[in-house]
């Protein structure tokens, strides 16, 4: 079998995936995948996170995560740790979303110290509290609770609209 290659010889995955990012069967998925981020996907972070946002709140972390990783992989490196964090929280939100409490709690508590650790040394209050209009304080908190009442409680009685927190205020 011959591997779907970019121009730079690095391997892409064209295997069609479903909303959550799950590899369908090849021959059975004409019609059935979804819209993919593209693999050179390059957004000023106003943009990435408008469109991160957008992700989320239609309940697709995993397509979050893809933008969320394309910045941390174009973006300044002063700002890996925010992108990194984020596209972390966002592939826990996907574990959720799929059933793995485990992987959830691990990526939101992983993905919400990277921000953290973004915040820490961030050059002025606007970069620390919210780059990109980001709402860190509500989107950490957010992950933080989710995080705990999924180890508490389990994943069976978190509402579906708490697997879809919002990057931005009032999207």
């Amino acid at each position: 079998m011959r591997r779907d290659r970019d121009p730079g010889g690095r391997p892409r995955n064209a295997r069609p995936r479903d909303a959550l990012g799950r590899p369908l069967d090849r021959a059975g998925a004409e019609g059935a995948d979804e819209a993919r981020v593209p693999d050179d996907l390059t957004l000023a972070g106003p943009d990435a996170a408008r469109l991160a946002d957008r992700l989320l709140r239609d309940g697709r972390p995993f397509h979050a995560h893809e933008v969320l990783e394309a910045s941390w992989k174009t973006g300044p490196a002063r700002e890996r740790d925010l992108w990194q964090g984020l596209a972390q929280i966002a592939v826990g939100l996907t574990h959720a979303h799929r059933g793995n409490a485990r992987g959830a709690i691990t990526l939101l508590t992983r993905g919400a110290q990277r921000v953290r650790a973004y915040q820490a040394q961030a050059a002025g209050p606007a970069d620390r509290d919210r780059p990109y209009g980001i709402d860190l304080a509500a989107f950490l908190a957010a992950s933080d609770d989710l995080a705990a009442r999924i180890g508490r409680d389990g994943l069976a009685g978190i509402p579906a609209a708490d697997l879809r927190p919002g990057l931005t205020p009032g999207s």
